[in-house]
C-alpha cells in the first residue's frame, strides 16, 4: 500500500514543473502546487470523517484513487491532444482536471496513515517501532517513479525506451509523466480492496461538532497541541518549495554556457531521487530519535535540516565540485522530511482520543500540506518571479522555456531567502514549544 500510495504522486510531483514550462504555464508553476495545498485545507478533513464514522478507511482510500486516477488520465489526454495537434493544453481545463484528481489524491496520505496504524494495532504491533519500516516502501515506490519517468522515452515511431540522453523525448518533460500516476493509481485502488478491514468504532449519540469531525479542533486547546500544529504549518510552507522548483532550477542550466551538458542539467529528476532515498534511511532512525529525545528535538532537527536544504541549493553549481552541494542537499532532504511529516503523523496519533483519529490525521494534513504548503508555495513563486524569469533558449538545436536568473544570482538569492524563513521558525521553536519527554509514553496504545 505504502509503496503504491507514493509512487502514484513520485510520477509528477518533482518533474511536473518541467513539463508546465514546456506547455505555456511555468508562470503557474506556483499555483499548481498551492492547489495540492488548498484542497488540503478541508479535503483531507471532510474525508478524515467519513473514515472515522461511515466508510471504512482502507474502502475510502480505494474509492479516492479511483477518482484521482480518473482525473489523472483525463489530465494525461488533454496533454496528449495538444501535442498531437502542435498547440498547447487548454489552461481552464488542464487546471480543472488537475485540481480534480489532486482534491481526491491528497486525503489519502492521511488515509493511508489511519489504515496503516489501525491494522498495526489491530495485530497488537507498536506503530513507533514497527510502522516506519513499512512506510520505507513509500520512499522506494516515490524514487522507482521518479527513476522510470526521468528515464523512460519514446522516439519518434512511437517506440518506448530507457535512455539518460539528453535529447530524448523523456517522461519528466512531457504528459507522460501523468499516465503513469493514473494507471498506478488505479492499481492502488484494486489493491485497497484486499487489505484488513479497518473496522469502525461504534460511536453514542453525538453533538453536531462531533457529527461534523471538528473535534480535532479541540486539540487546540491544549497549549502544547495547539503550538505544535501552529509550528507544523510554519514548517509545511517548505514542503512544496523543492517540489516545484529543483527541477526547474537544475534544468535551467541547460541554458547556461558550459553547463549544458552536465548531467545534473539533464537529468534533474534523477538527481533530485536521491532525496527520497536519503528519506527512505531516515526513516528508519526515526524510532530511536522519537523515543529517546521525543518530537520536539526531532522537530528541531528536521528545522536546521530545511535549512542546509535550501542553503546547498544556493550554494550549488551542476559542474564538480559544486555540485556535490546539491548531492548534500539531497542527503539532509531525508531527515527535513521525515523527521518532519511521518514523526508528527505518529505524534498525533499517540496523543489524541481513538474517536478522532481520522479527524485528527487530517487536521494535520491541513496544517501542514494544507495552509502551511499553500502560504509557503505562492509565497515562494512570488519570491522566484522577482529574482527568475522564464526565457526561449536552443539548446543542442531543440528551442526550450527555462526558468533563468531576472538578476545576478536571482536563483541563488531566492534559495537563501527560504534558508533564513527555516532559521527564523527553528529557533523561535526552540523559544516557544515546551514539550517534557517522557520516553515511555511514545507507543502506547491509548485506550
Amino acid at each position: 500500500m505504502n509503496f503504491l500510495e507514493f509512487a502514484v504522486w513520485g510520477a509528477y510531483l518533482v518533474c511536473m514543473g518541467n513539463y508546465l514550462g514546456a506547455a505555456g504555464m511555468g508562470a503557474e508553476i506556483k499555483w499548481f502546487y498551492a492547489i495540492q495545498g488548498i484542497v488540503s485545507i478541508f479535503m483531507p478533513t471532510l474525508l478524515g470523517i467519513v473514515g472515522d464514522k461511515w466508510v471504512q478507511p482502507q474502502r475510502l482510500l480505494g474509492i479516492c484513487h479511483l477518482l484521482a486516477g480518473a482525473f489523472m488520465i483525463c489530465l494525461f489526454s488533454v496533454g496528449a491532444s495538444a501535442h498531437a495537434a502542435g498547440t498547447l493544453p487548454n489552461k481552464a481545463v488542464f487546471i480543472t482536471l488537475y485540481t480534480l484528481s489532486v482534491a481526491f489524491y491528497m486525503p489519502t496520505l492521511a488515509l493511508s496513515n489511519t489504515a496503516a496504524f489501525t491494522i498495526l494495532k489491530d495485530n497488537g504491533l507498536d506503530t513507533v517501532k514497527d510502522f516506519p519500516p513499512i512506510r520505507v516502501f513509500g520512499t522506494v515506490g516515490f524514487i522507482a517513479t521518479m527513476w522510470f519517468v526521468n528515464c523512460a522515452f519514446l522516439d519518434a515511431d512511437g517506440n518506448f525506451g530507457f535512455t539518460l540522453d539528453k535529447n530524448a523525448f523523456k517522461f519528466q518533460y512531457t504528459h507522460y509523466q501523468f499516465l503513469v500516476s493514473g494507471v498506478l493509481s488505479i492499481v492502488l485502488c484494486l489493491y485497497c480492496f484486499t487489505l484488513p478491514q479497518c473496522k469502525l468504532i461504534k460511536k453514542e449519540a453525538a453533538s453536531l461538532v462531533d457529527t461534523l469531525g471538528l473535534s480535532a479542533f479541540k486539540l487546540f486547546k491544549t497549549k502544547k497541541m495547539a503550538m505544535f500544529f501552529i509550528f507544523s504549518m510554519l514548517l509545511g510552507m517548505s514542503l512544496q518549495v523543492t517540489n516545484g522548483y529543483a527541477t526547474p532550477f537544475l534544468t535551467h542550466f541547460k541554458a547556461v554556457e558550459g553547463l549544458t551538458d552536465t548531467f545534473a542539467a539533464n537529468n534533474g529528476t534523477m538527481l533530485v531521487s536521491l532525496s527520497q532515498i536519503a528519506e527512505a534511511c531516515c526513516i528508519l532512525l526515526i524510532p530511536f530519535f522519537l523515543k529517546r529525545y521525543g518530537i520536539k528535538v526531532v522537530m528541531l532537527i528536521a528545522m536546521f535540516a530545511w535549512v542546509f536544504r535550501f542553503g546547498f541549493f544556493g550554494l550549488g553549481q551542476p559542474d564538480m565540485p559544486g555540485v556535490m552541494l546539491f548531492v548534500l542537499s539531497c542527503l539532509v532532504y531525508g531527515v527535513a522530511f521525515d523527521f518532519f511529516n511521518v514523526s508528527g503523523a505518529m505524534f498525533v496519533d499517540n496523543e489524541c482520543d481513538p474517536k478522532v483519529k481520522s479527524s485528527a490525521q487530517g487536521l494535520f494534513m491541513l496544517m501542514t500540506n494544507g495552509l502551511g504548503a499553500s502560504i509557503g508555495t505562492l509565497a515562494a513563486g512570488a519570491i522566484i518571479d522577482k529574482y527568475c524569469e522564464w526565457k526561449n533558449f536552443m539548446v543542442d538545436g531543440e528551442m526550450g522555456s527555462y526558468l533563468v536568473d531576472r538578476v545576478n544570482d536571482g536563483w541563488a538569492i531566492s534559495w537563501y531567502i527560504f534558508a533564513g524563513f527555516a532559521l527564523v521558525v527553528a529557533v523561535s521553536f526552540w523559544v516557544l514549544f515546551k514539550y517534557k519527554h517522557d520516553p515511555k509514553a511514545m507507543g502506547e496504545i491509548k485506550h
